[in-house]
């Protein structure tokens, strides 16, 4: 048995536990997925026996593995207090950050996560909006920072991922086998959107809107229980979902680029704080586009 288990590889190791893959927790620890799973490769050989069961892209605890859980937690926490009672930053105040739903479910919680081990002091607000409305929050002063999707407005944002649009359905249900198609889109004025109507009316197969909504989670709930096709960011596709191609009859869309708008009024060192972190977290993924 090992004399010591580094922090690093335990913070992996959670990090897949509570996302359930390793895709997510490379996000999450920004690593590549090859990084991620030579950790875990070298955390079950140290403690000789798996911790987790593959299955396909998911992945779940042993029963060693979910007493590790327990364990690595409490190491965890016990490691960044320790850190945090030497820590000498002493930034202090309130951030907006406005996030489409999309873009918050998949890359805020490791953001807030790193920002708020450092920056206790600073209070982040987060407003979920539409990309349009948050460019129009931004303008009046009511927004810091905004993650935004690319091709609204002035070109003026720091791009920070590109991610492919991708068509997707129930993995167990066929809505995509319907004539005409039922889609579950976001509202109008939405790129997902219009690019999905544009390049079905493009390839000639018909359609019909089963559902309308500013929240992810509603077209998600829409989609998982059978009742329609929706694009989103490949990003946001979780397990329980299935991607679609052009083997199903589903035209290749363009891809997303997102970026980071701030306000002109965002200029103190806690904002320069904040977006250095936002940055950060996305260069895995800007250097793996």
């Amino acid at each position: 048995m090992p004399t010591a288990i580094e922090p690093d590889l335990l913070q992996t190791f959670v990090a897949i536990a509570e996302g359930g893959s390793f895709t997510d927790a490379a996000r999450r620890v920004h690593r590549t997925q090859s990084a991620v799973s030579m950790q875990i490769k070298r955390l079950e050989e140290m403690l000789g026996r798996p911790v987790f069961v593959r299955e396909g892209r998911t992945v779940s605890l042993t029963n060693d593995g979910e007493v590790l859980l327990g364990h690595a937690r409490r190491i965890l926490r016990a490691h960044q207090e320790a850190l945090s009672a030497f820590s000498e930053s002493d930034l202090e105040g309130t951030v907006t950050l406005g996030t489409p739903d999309e873009y918050a479910v998949a890359f805020l919680p490791a953001i807030l996560a790193r920002f708020a081990e450092c920056q206790c002091k600073v209070h982040v607000e987060v407003i979920c909006d539409s990309t349009v409305n948050l460019l129009a929050r931004l303008e009046e002063g009511a927004l810091d920072f905004a993650l935004v999707t690319h091709g609204y407005g002035d070109d003026d944002g720091i791009p920070l991922m590109r991610d492919d649009v991708v068509w997707v359905t129930s993995s167990r249900h066929c809505a995509d086998e319907q004539d005409p198609v039922p889609l579950a889109l976001f509202q109008p004025g939405c790129r997902f959107r219009q690019r999905a109507i544009d390049a079905l009316s493009a390839a000639g197969r018909s359609y019909r809107l089963a559902l309308t909504s500013v929240s992810l989670a509603a077209i998600e709930a829409a989609v998982r229980a059978g009742l329609a096709v929706t694009v989103l960011p490949r990003s946001n596709v979780m397990a329980g979902l299935r991607i679609l191609d052009e083997r199903d009859g589903f035209p290749v869309l363009t891809d997303n680029r997102i970026e980071l708008r701030r306000s002109e009024s965002a200029r103190s060192a806690v904002h320069d704080c904040l977006a250095e972190y936002i940055i950060d977290s996305f260069r895995p993924q800007a250097a793996a586009a």
